[in-house]
């Protein structure tokens, strides 16, 4: 696989994910599906199976999980609930590590509730953060800092220099 670029939309980022790591997403996700996104994801399965939603809702989660991980486009906003739900499967060691340089309160990866908003990171702060996760693999850190830009690029654009800070 070539060099990782930052992605524009969380939907751009699934479809450079490989086949392993969709899969792993949407199990995660229909493990603990969130209540807002489990009926778009069972409209997608029903809409690329063709089949009737509630045929797509009696499938067992196995099959709901392969037929989600196939679809390149599921929308934008189930993109992003798959994107969590990768990062919370089997990510956790390398979240704790990015927010730990960050000294940000997290529950294993999981961020704390804050009260107010929270402050940008500085540049300083983001290239010590990813000195902090260097040994994970690239793509996946690229990945976990994209998706964080994406969900609130006020506090997390100076990472989008993370690309260059890791080693290819």
């Amino acid at each position: 696989m070539g060099a990782m670029t930052l992605h524009p939309t969380a939907t751009r980022i699934w479809k450079h994910l490989t086949p392993d790591e969709r899969l792993i997403s949407a199990k995660a996700f229909f493990h603990e599906p969130a209540p807002e996104l489990a009926a778009a994801a069972l409209g997608v399965i029903a809409k690329v199976r063709h089949m009737r939603p509630q045929a797509a809702r009696s499938l067992a989660p196995e099959a709901q999980s392969r037929i989600l991980a196939s679809v390149l486009d599921p929308s934008e906003p189930l993109a992003q609930g798959l994107l969590v739900a990768l990062h919370l499967a089997d990510r956790r060691p390398l979240l704790a590590a990015f927010l730990d340089a960050l000294a940000i309160p997290h529950d294993n990866g999981i961020l704390a509730e804050e009260k107010e908003a929270a402050p940008p990171i500085s540049p300083d702060q983001a290239r010590q953060a990813i000195a902090a996760v260097a040994a994970f693999p690239r793509t996946q850190v690229l990945t976990y800092v994209n998706t964080l830009l994406l969900q609130d690029p006020e506090r997390w654009g100076a990472l989008e220099r993370a690309e260059e800070w890791l080693a290819p």
